[in-house]
């Protein structure tokens, strides 16, 4: 019982395998004249992993008596669904003898078990010469000059006068270009002192005069407030030369501390009411808010603040038209050697088709 439960599953098992692998030949024509060229294509559909074994044939060997292999070639392989690939062959085959072959079923061997494809036709048709006339066939020619067409060459010749017009006009802008120097803006750079050190030089030319002590306490207050103003601009980067008073101590309050705020706020509101009501500030008053500019610079002065500044002056009209001009003609230039480019590549071609 056991040994045909075991023969059972033995057979199953090569039933499976069996139909598993698929082996197809076709040819691509089913006749042809003597010394044409056929292609016999054999293709085998096994399952993934598996490797079929074609049949090999030397060059000229003979498939089968009066059919001659010229060449062989694997094709690419082809994945289908189900874990299935395709793996074909193709043969090149010819023949010297008009009669009709049948070529027998080629094997393929897939894990050591051959697999046969269906046998094929291949009818070798004879070419009929006509023995009776032969006056009607010729010896070969000599070759022969092809007679000169002007049809053929016009459009070589009058685009040929177009690239030289082409080359002509862009010698021509080239020239120009070159005669007239390029506009070049001269950009100075000035190398300035840092906020801080201008506004507590300009200080020291306010205390060397002694305007403090001077009776003419509009213009001491007006230089003292108009050089925590610049500094103010360049230190902090807003337009102080433009605010009122209580528009910079507020515009401080987001930066700086309380107590140097109210400093400066009394600062600002004694240098108003000596400006614009004609207050009469005492010298210890005058010589604190001094003290006070000098406190409050020296405490928010910034020491890594750009020093160099360029300054590049705007061109003048006649220079921004010649500018214009120039990019003008770099731009026809541009086009002129796209065309140029365009016209060399066509000609070349039909010279080439022209000559060949």
């Amino acid at each position: 019982m056991k040994r045909i439960i075991h023969t059972a599953l033995l057979l199953l098992l090569a039933l499976t395998m069996q139909a598993q692998v698929a082996v197809e030949a076709r040819i691509d024509s089913m006749q042809m004249f003597i010394g044409e060229q056929v292609h016999l294509t054999l293709s085998a559909t096994v399952a993934d992993g598996q490797q079929p074994v074609f049949p090999v044939y030397q060059r000229t060997q003979q498939m089968i008596p009066g059919v001659e292999v010229l060449e062989q070639h694997d094709d690419d392989t082809v994945h289908l669904d189900g874990g299935k690939v395709r793996m074909s062959r193709t043969y090149t085959l010819t023949s010297f003898d008009d009669t009709l072959y049948y070529l027998p079923p080629l094997s393929v061997t897939v894990d050591g078990r051959q697999y046969q494809s269906k046998n094929l036709a291949l009818k070798v048709l004879n070419v009929e010469v006509d023995t009776i006339h032969p006056e009607k066939f010729y010896p070969a020619k000599d070759v022969q000059d092809n007679p000169f067409s002007w049809d053929d060459w016009s459009s070589v010749f009058w685009l040929s006068i177009v690239l030289l017009l082409v080359l002509a006009a862009l010698w021509y802008m080239y020239t120009r270009l070159r005669d007239h120097k390029p506009i070049v803006s001269h950009i100075h750079i000035i190398r300035r002192a840092l906020p801080h050190q201008r506004a507590m030089k300009e200080i020291e030319h306010i205390q060397s005069e002694h305007l403090s002590s001077s009776q003419d306490q509009k213009t001491y207050y007006t230089r003292l407030t108009d050089t925590l103003r610049t500094y103010l601009e360049e230190r902090f980067g807003f337009n102080a030369m433009e605010m009122t008073s209580d528009e910079i101590i507020e515009r401080l309050a987001h930066e700086e501390d309380q107590s140097k705020i109210d400093e400066l706020r009394q600062l600002f509101h004694t240098a108003d009411l000596v400006k614009f009501a004609k207050h009469a500030a005492l010298i210890n008053e005058n010589d604190r808010n001094l003290a006070t500019a000098i406190a409050f610079i020296d405490e928010t002065k910034k020491e890594d603040m750009p020093t160099v500044q360029r300054i590049q002056p705007p061109l003048t009209d006649s220079e921004r038209r010649s500018q214009r001009q120039r990019l003008t003609v770099i731009i026809v230039m541009g086009v002129l050697i796209f065309a140029t480019l365009s016209l060399l590549a066509y000609l070349g071609w039909s010279l080439y088709l022209l000559l060949a």
